[in-house]
């Protein structure tokens, strides 16, 4: 797989000095200890609360460094990709930050990561630091081992510490509830892919048709693959895992995590298939869809449930100055508002009339545009996707088995409603637009115009939408000296001129609208456009009839 990046050695502090150069000035800082020891931390920070330290390897941002920030962490360490700090760069973090309340470090469950937190915490203990340490492993895909894996559940830590951090409490009392919260959270993942390192060679375990459930935030294997299928079905499979490690009858928080590469569209339907599964009796604030804790490019999800109780939900509630943080939501049903009702004047349908030259003209018009239909489609094949003349047909043919039910007798009212009939039985660009000009048409009529300047109007808004002009090879370089003509000149001279432009679209070696803009000038040249061959053909008709 491909990625952007400079060097390889250089791409986790490079990420995490563009993150401080986007970040509001004055809310973030980095340590003079780059590149080999990499400490993100609070540009306000004064010593004065419990500080609250946390980090591991990059690859999981915007974890660590983006949840730094008044009511969160104090800092984040971060290693290299996948890697955990040294033990030298979390000491010099909890040199840089703790003060005489002394610090609480966040830990996930994985060896290195306690190892060289583990050691910083008793070196710093040593040099008369007040230290404590709460490890987080949330994660329930391998019920069997005594080691569970620390993953995107820490967060839910990182904000309950921060809270009490926040709000003045003693060492003593922010870690007692850190480590409560971790013992009451469960998360599970799911990915449809393995993970791409930058600067590696990429290999995706995963079959066509594969994924994998339970798997952690490293590009590790999950605890089994699963076939694809609907995420509705993937939900089920997780909350069936989930559920038996849940408080019974008790309010959760739910936190849906993007793990990289899922689309916002798609965490969408994964929000809703959540909150409408089993689990959804169980939460009561949700966090996210949101990338929070990710695993590079990994293409999943995982979900994280912590029990509620008063005072850890105003915890997790409480205001943050942190860039990463989603602020939770309260379950609630979707709001739904009544859709406003169409004016009476447009819900009423204007009463069928006759009027016989009407009647003929329309019929003649829409006859002529059927019988087209295979030789529109002809040109079409050449300048487009071959269905102009079927569209334009299509549309003909309705307006001939309606013309019985048409108010002809009123010349506006009959624009209009063609203008509708185009605009639900034509289809594509082409119906949308002749609609747009019909309906047009009959709102210049019903305010006045005559039928020749109302038809201008229609002309002047259809192409204000459309975007095309005379000159860019579609309808227009027949339609408007058609009608151009028509007002100055009369029917016939609309006609030669509808005729004229359709003919010159020929030379139009270049389309600037329309499918044809696509196409080659190879293709274009000497092929009409179907469209004007189209308008120009209902001139005829008209001047027929004259």
């Amino acid at each position: 797989m491909k990625h952007f990046f400079n060097r390889r050695e250089n791409i986790v502090t490079e990420a995490l000095d563009g993150l401080l150069q986007t970040s509001p000035a004055g809310s973030l800082a980095r340590l003079d200890t780059y590149p080999d020891i990499k400490v993100i931390l609070r540009a306000d920070w004064d010593k004065s609360k419990v500080a609250v330290i946390s980090g591991g390897g990059a690859g999981h941002e915007p974890s660590h460094a983006g949840f730094v920030g008044k009511g969160m962490l104090t800092a984040a360490v971060s290693g290299e990709i996948f890697a955990s700090p040294s033990v030298d760069a979390v000491l010099t973090a909890i040199r840089a930050v703790a003060g005489p309340k002394g610090c609480l470090l966040i830990v996930k469950n994985y060896t290195g990561d306690r190892l060289n937190f583990g050691l910083a915490a008793e070196k710093a203990r040593a040099e008369g630091f007040a230290v404590e340490m709460v490890i987080v492993a949330d994660d329930i895909a391998l019920p069997e081992i005594t080691q569970p894996r620390g993953v995107a559940g820490t967060l839910f830590v990182h904000k309950i510490a921060g809270h009490f951090a926040e709000a003045g409490e003693d060492l003593k009392t922010v870690a007692f509830h850190a480590a409560a919260a971790a013992r009451e959270i469960v998360s599970l993942g799911v990915s449809l892919s393995s993970v791409s390192i930058p600067g590696q060679a990429f290999e995706d375990r995963l079959g066509s048709n594969e994924g994998e459930l339970g798997l952690g935030i490293h590009g590790e294997p999950g605890a089994e693959r699963i076939a694809i299928q609907e995420v509705g079905a993937i939900i089920d499979k997780m909350a069936e895992r989930l559920a038996p490690a849940l408080t019974a009858s008790a309010d959760h928080a739910l936190l849906i995590n993007n793990l990289g590469a899922v689309p916002p569209l798609e965490m969408g339907v994964i929000a809703n298939a959540v909150l409408a599964s089993s689990l959804s009796k169980r939460v009561k604030l949700i966090v996210g869809p949101a990338p929070m804790m990710t695993a590079l490019n990994m293409n999943g999800f995982s979900l994280s449930l912590i029990r509620l109780d008063p005072v850890r939900e105003a915890a997790l509630s409480s205001v943050v100055a942190v860039h990463a943080w989603v602020p939770p939501v309260t379950r609630h049903k979707p709001e739904i508002v009544a859709a406003p009702a169409a004016p009476a004047a447009s819900r009423e349908t204007a009463r069928a009339s006759h009027d016989r030259q009407v009647d003929a003209l329309l019929r003649a018009v829409c006859e002529r545009l059927v019988s087209l239909e295979e030789e529109l489609n002809r040109l079409d094949a050449r300048v487009g996707d071959g269905d102009t003349g079927s569209t334009v047909a299509t549309g003909a043919r309705s307006i001939l088995s309606r013309i019985d039910t048409l108010p002809l007798a009123d010349p506006a009212a009959t624009m209009a409603a063609i203008g509708d009939i185009l605009s639900t039985s034509m289809g594509g660009s082409s119906g949308v637009l002749l609609s747009i000009f019909f309906t047009s048409t009959g709102k210049a009529m019903s305010e006045g115009q005559d039928v020749r300047k109302a038809l201008l109007a229609g002309l002047d808004r259809m192409t204000f939408y459309g975007g095309a002009k005379v000159g860019d090879r579609t309808m227009v370089d027949a339609l408007a000296p058609a009608l151009n003509s028509l007002a100055s000149a009369g029917p016939t001279a609309a006609a030669a001129a509808a005729g004229a432009g359709a003919e010159s679209t020929k030379s139009m070696r270049k389309a600037r609208a329309g499918r044809a803009s696509y196409v080659g000038e190879s293709n274009l040249d000497g092929v009409a456009d179907p469209g004007a061959v189209a308008v120009a053909n209902v001139f005829q008709v008209v001047a027929g009839l004259a």
